[in-house]
């Protein structure tokens, strides 16, 4: 079953709680989704890093309950 773009929303966020997330689903069918997210957490890590931690966040669902997911991480300036 599709994850839909709130319960993604909320899993990244409770793993990362100021975290900005905008989720667009690219295919209108729950299952390819593009997301920026922007946290405090990703200063001085890598991007690769940064995507680990939103890809923790999804908890194991990246692959099933999550077919497709192109990600955009941002460390705020402020």
């Amino acid at each position: 079953m599709p994850m839909d773009a709130r319960e993604i929303e909320t899993m990244i966020k409770a793993a990362l709680p100021d975290a900005t997330v905008e989720i667009k689903d690219l295919a209108g069918d729950g299952d390819h989704y593009a997301a920026t997210v922007s946290s405090q957490a990703f200063k001085g890590k890598s991007r690769v890093q940064q995507h680990q931690m939103v890809y923790a966040a999804l908890q194991g669902n990246m692959g099933g309950a999550l077919h497709a997911l192109a990600l955009t991480t941002l460390a705020p300036d402020n």
